[in-house]
């Protein structure tokens, strides 16, 4: 089975509307099995010139999502493009209490639209990684460079397309030069899937874009099948606790789960999409 292990080091206090109580919090490493946990990711599109202010925001929204069972957070900048990205993992829940906790953050987030549009958010499962320290964790932190692919299935199956993905990952992931940890996700309420890559540096990441083809890649694994892929590159810019702490992502090594979703809304806007079929 996947796992997830995650560190943090919790603020004591947080400035948002109906903010939690003051607490202190010591660094800890938890280690969770990864079926009891819910990746969730939504994405903005900033609707204001100067963004410090909705930074500040998406901050005090992680701090109050603690309390509402979020083990850990971060958000990503798009360097390229007009987009944040808000990261979250949750202990899993019922698909009920699931709909009423996204009910509960979007009236949250309803603070912050007139900043920014709210342009998705989906539900995850990591279900493969991999990372050159040789541990289970894709390590991220404040001013690191990421990398974010999706794929968007349409008259297919998500499984298939997963198990490609798989695929290519194990295979290319070692030719990475540069990229210090990948993880494969799965929507579970859409035909989509997508992979995170964390690099030593911006000009590793290019190299890799520029020499690489995910349509060429892809095509030998699929037919009769239309994907659309996105892609974009983000600098991190957030991680909760303290921007000394790292955020880590545990995966099993090439292990799939068996949980699979229906329909859910379009990715975002990304850097670049390219259309398969």
């Amino acid at each position: 089975m996947s796992a997830m292990l995650l560190e943090l080091k919790k603020p004591s206090s947080s400035p948002f509307q109906n903010k939690p109580k003051k607490t202190k919090h010591r660094d800890s490493d938890t280690p969770l099995i990864n079926k009891n946990l819910d990746i969730s990711i939504f994405v903005f599109r900033p609707t204001i010139v100067l963004v410090d202010d909705l930074l500040n925001a998406l901050k005090q929204f992680s701090l109050c999502t603690e309390s509402l069972g979020c083990v850990q957070s971060s958000i990503l900048q798009s360097i390229h493009g007009n987009m944040f990205i808000w990261f979250g993992a949750w202990l899993k829940r019922t698909c009920e209490n699931k709909d009423s906790l996204t009910a509960r953050l979007l009236s949250m987030l309803a603070n912050i639209s007139n900043m920014a549009i709210l342009v998705d958010h989906s539900f995850f499962d990591a279900y493969a990684g991999e990372s050159r320290d040789g541990s289970s964790a894709a390590k991220f932190r404040r001013g690191d460079t990421v990398s974010l692919s999706t794929a968007l299935i349409y008259g297919g199956d998500i499984n298939n397309v997963s198990y490609a993905c798989l695929a290519l990952f194990k295979s290319g992931f070692q030719r990475m030069q540069g990229a210090t940890a990948g993880v494969c996700l799965k929507c579970q309420t859409g035909q989509r899937t997508a992979s995170l890559f964390v690099w030593k540096s911006l000009q590793y990441c290019y190299s890799w874009i520029l020499n690489s083809d995910q349509r060429k890649a892809l095509s030998p694994y699929l037919e009769s099948v239309s994907i659309e892929i996105k892609y974009d590159i983000f600098r991190v810019v957030y991680v909760s606790g303290d921007s000394d702490i790292d955020l880590q992502v545990l995966y099993p090594r090439h292990q799939m789960l068996e949980q699979a979703g229906g329909e859910s809304k379009e990715e975002g806007q990304l850097m670049q999409s390219t259309s398969i079929v």
